[in-house]
């Protein structure tokens, strides 16, 4: 691909001004802890949703989602949109008790809860155990990603360019290295706005321009139904579960659908909330602004992404028939590099700059994310906690960007080990790592019983699950079982987990009257879970309103699956469907809004 002056242009002026940000909001940053991790607990809901939004949308991201679209058609997004349901169930049950706990980190919540030795342990294990594996595997993947990038791209065609992607990745590290470790959360969630307005407008302009390119829709839906046994059933929302070649199973998909968004831990759709969600919660102003942000983060995470990557993914296949055809012969073969191939073959000149600032711009919202998101557990988690903890607010500043850069370092290592591993390997991996303690992070918060050594062997009982149980065929010789769908996987680990935790907490004496009480007292959790200890509190008034927020959660996931389908169905021409789904998207966003509004009084 051939970069004009223009492009050269459009990159420098991005690059410097994300650089500007960061020095920008350095000063402010260097005060204290909580200015370089949660901007000081003042930022509004909409600066703060969109930052949740840009991390989301990562150099992967497009490329994973072509990948689905190509080996599985429109309804293997499934995989990622059934967490839409457990993202609402986190707005508006779970983003206000998180603000109200007043945490850093979300691995902090575990002394808030819990009390005692195992607690202190099970803070200092998983900060350790996210901050430098969980988080340095997804910093891998997605470096990964940006390898994949390049190569359809920039050095699309070059001969040994192997080594010159490699310094390219470096200095992309090394731009959001300088502006995450100078500003902290502050530049990182302004970056944030910045890169996602200017990701969305590439990725559009890629699907009209791709779209056009092929003959328009109707000669899309054609090319694309061509490429497939099931014909339409690509372009189908839900999959076809008849057939003699259907691609996801009814067995599959309702584990996917119904079981997963709230069994399986997963970074960015945490049952209940986590990671960088809960960051960006405890940096809003308050409670209101919390619930607001994050609901903004799940519109348009599902809503309003989605349809400018899918209209590229189809596009590349009409395209490039043979990115079907050799996945379906090898299928370690991964059809995402169709996404990259389009921008090389079809983005103009200016486009072209626009389309390599939009994945800078991906890749350094999630990296920027993932470097303060890691140095928060490793400072806030561990150093202050264990090794430091009377040290100045300046202090734990530096220590804060030191640690960036210990991140980093341990991003770049996993990015090597793992440049051989597939994206979707990869999210089936994690998927089935977490297995099993989703549900543990969502009843902690309203079941008392609930104790340290609950989490501890449920995150030990996944880890377990997951090496004793193996997809198609066997692996290791750790596998005492073999399934065929890393979605039996899934459920399987996830059922052993938790009869383990439930066992558990049975067994395993409850965390003291003192713990409980403050827990409840500061956090104020609704419903019967917590009427033991409610009646050694009878000063505390509690939150009237789960079930009212449990609706709330049921009709905007409603919303969400009724607006997915009806810009389908608007974009190839479906207009009766659409109507249909669009007055259900209009009644259950009306229906929201006053749910919002009695929550946020």
């Amino acid at each position: 691909m051939t970069l004009t002056a223009l492009d050269y242009l459009i990159i420098a002026a991005y690059v410097l001004a994300t650089l500007a940000i960061g020095i920008g909001f350095s000063r402010r940053a260097g005060k204290s802890l909580n200015e370089f991790f949660i901007s000081g607990r003042s930022l509004p809901w909409w600066i703060a949703g969109t930052s949740m939004v840009a991390t989301t949308f990562a150099a992967d991201t497009p490329l994973a989602v072509t990948g689905i679209v190509i080996k599985d058609g429109l309804a293997g997004n499934w995989i990622w949109w059934a967490f839409a349901a457990g993202g609402m169930i986190t707005v508006f049950v779970y983003a206000k008790l998180w603000r109200r706990s007043e945490v850093v980190t979300d691995v902090e919540f575990v002394e808030l809860r819990y009390g005692g030795k195992p607690a202190a342990a099970l803070r200092g294990v998983r900060a350790v155990y996210v901050a430098l594996l969980v988080n340095a595997i997804i910093i891998g993947w997605v470096c990964g990603a940006m390898i994949t990038f390049f190569e359809a791209t920039i050095f699309s065609g070059a001969v040994e360019s192997a080594s010159r992607q490699w310094w390219l990745l470096i200095g992309c590290l090394a731009v959001v290295g300088v502006y995450a470790t100078l500003s902290g959360m502050w530049g990182v969630a302004f970056a944030d706005v910045m890169q996602f307005i200017l990701a969305m407008i590439g990725c559009i302009l890629l699907a009209w321009i791709a779209v056009k390119h092929v003959g328009g829709v109707d000669a899309l839906r054609e090319k694309v139904t061509a490429q497939f046994d099931g014909g339409e059933q690509a372009l189908h929302f839900l999959p076809d579960f008849s057939g003699e070649n259907v691609w996801m199973p009814l067995y599959a998909f309702s584990i996917i659908a119904l079981m997963q968004w709230w069994a399986t831990w997963y970074p960015g759709a945490e049952p209940g909330g986590g990671g960088y969600v809960v960051q960006r919660m405890a940096s809003c102003k308050n409670e209101r602004h919390s619930l607001l942000a994050t609901l903004w983060f799940q519109i348009a995470h599902y809503c309003l992404r989605p349809w400018p990557w899918i209209m590229v993914a189809f596009a590349a296949l009409a395209m490039y028939p043979e990115l079907r055809s050799n996945y379906v012969a090898d299928s370690g073969f991964d059809p995402g590099v169709g996404y990259p191939k389009a921008i090389a073959d079809l983005a103009p000149s200016g486009l072209r700059g626009l389309m390599l600032v939009t994945f800078f711009a991906a890749f350094m919202s999630t990296i920027s994310t993932q470097m303060n998101w890691g140095a928060s557990y490793l400072v806030k988690d561990v150093y202050q906690r264990f090794i430091k903890p009377e040290a100045s607010d300046k202090h734990y500043a530096n220590a804060s960007r030191v640690a960036s850069v210990i991140v980093l370092i341990a991003g770049g290592m996993a990015t090597w080990m793992m440049k051989d591993f597939s994206i979707d390997a990869i999210w089936n991996i994690l998927l089935a790592l977490g297995a099993g303690t989703g549900l543990v992070f969502m009843l902690r918060w309203f079941w008392w019983r609930i104790n340290a050594w609950t989490e501890i062997v449920a995150m030990l009982a996944s880890l377990i699950f997951f090496l004793l149980i193996g997809v198609g065929e066997k692996s290791s010789s750790l596998e005492i079982i073999v399934v065929e769908r890393a979605q039996v996987k899934i459920m399987l680990v996830a059922f052993a987990s938790i009869v383990c935790w439930l066992l558990t907490t049975l067994l395993t004496k409850p965390e003291s009257m003192e713990k409980l009480t403050s827990f409840y007292t500061k956090i104020h959790p609704g419903g019967p879970g917590w009427k033991p200890i409610a009646k050694q509190c009878p000063d505390v008034v509690a939150d009237s309103d789960l079930g009212i927020s449990i609706c709330a959660a049921v009709i905007a996931s409603v919303l969400v699956y009724s607006v997915l389908p009806m810009t389908g169905f608007i974009i190839f021409g479906e207009y009766q469907s659409a109507l249909i789904a669009g007055t259900v998207a209009i009644i259950c966003g009306l229906i929201t809004l006053q749910f919002v509004r009695r929550l946020t009084r």
